[in-house]
């Protein structure tokens, strides 16, 4: 015999199952039961709910009620977190870039050390150079014969107490020409005060007669000084032309040639023209010297017939490969 359909659930029934079934989910010691269920003292037996509900995960015993659970955490990154970590990537970052190049730093730290120490030096003294550390105290003239070195150091004076690099030069030169003596010359410093002035003489030749007086010339024709009469010991130039001449040209060179000996006896050139020069000597002697050409061997072959044949009255050396003596 067919067993009829169940009676529909009453609204009653549908509100008691929905409310086990909500009990069941948060107590899950509690069994499911399903609308049609009956309980323990009457009703049909319990049956499980469908495999979907049966097979959901139990909540953790152990964590407690859902209200007594902590919050999500909801922090959110902001500005100064990623501000705190690319400062933080950075510093880790220059401690590498440190342990990797403390040899090159080394290096480059003995490098700029030994540069600072050569450009300390190089200022400290370039500074003492240009300090009163080192500056003159004395004038020191050397080289002259004929010109009074004192008399040339007094001239010099204004150059004192000035630092040995501030030499003015310019102001030297100025005071030098006034001597007409002074051919050329170079400055010294000799640290710590002593400035050094090396002066070449003029060399005269003799002595020219001029509308002031008596000329004393060296051999370019400038005049060292002028008196009223003859000065002894210097030889009177005869000369075709003045001191412009080739034939004073040619007397110049001749004596500036002659052996220290020989041009101390030399009383008179005479000079007519560049190729006919003729010396006369204290003795009264001549030397017929004729031209310029071969002026040092003329010279060396004058002092050895003169040596060999002293007191005659003509040295001819116008061929110094034939010198005729008379």
């Amino acid at each position: 015999m067919r067993r009829p359909p169940p009676l529909p659930a009453s609204q009653t029934e549908r509100d008691a199952a929905a409310l086990t079934r909500s009990r069941s989910w948060d107590d899950p010691s509690l069994p499911l039961t399903s609308p049609e269920s009956g309980d323990a003292t009457g009703g049909a037996a319990a049956s499980p709910l469908p495999d979907s509900d049966s097979h959901r995960p139990a909540p953790d015993a152990a964590a407690g009620p859902a209200s007594d659970r902590p919050a999500a955490d909801t922090h959110r990154t902001g500005i100064r977190d990623v501000w705190r970590a690319t400062r933080a990537r950075r510093r880790a970052l220059r401690r590498e870039v440190r342990r990797f190049t403390v040899r090159s730093r080394r290096r480059r730290t003995a490098w700029l050390v030994g540069a600072s120490a050569v450009v300390l030096l190089i200022v400290g003294s370039v500074g003492a150079a240009y300090s009163p550390l080192f500056a003159v105290e004395r004038v020191e003239v050397l080289g002259t014969s004929t010109l009074p070195a004192e008399t040339v150091e007094a001239a010099l004076a204004g150059q004192l107490g000035t630092p040995l690099p501030l030499v003015d030069a310019s102001a030297v030169k100025a005071a030098l020409v006034a001597f007409p003596l002074v051919e050329s010359y170079t400055l010294e410093a000799r640290p710590p005060h002593d400035l050094i002035v090396r002066i070449i003489e003029r060399t005269p030749i003799g002595v020219i007669q001029t509308d002031a007086g008596w000329t004393l010339v060296d051999a370019a024709g400038v005049a060292l000084e002028t008196s009223p009469t003859t000065p002894e010991g210097r030889p009177v130039l005869q000369i075709a032309g003045g001191t412009t001449s080739g034939a004073f040209e040619s007397a110049g060179l001749v004596m500036r040639a002659l052996p220290a000996e020989i041009a101390s006896q030399v009383t008179r050139i005479v000079a007519t023209t560049r190729d006919d020069v003729t010396l006369t000597l204290a003795s009264g002697a001549q030397v017929v010297w004729g031209g310029v050409d071969e002026t040092p061997l003329k010279a060396l072959t004058l002092g050895s017939a003169m040596a060999a044949q002293p007191g005659k009255s003509v040295y001819d050396v116008s061929s110094p490969a034939s010198v005729v003596v008379r």
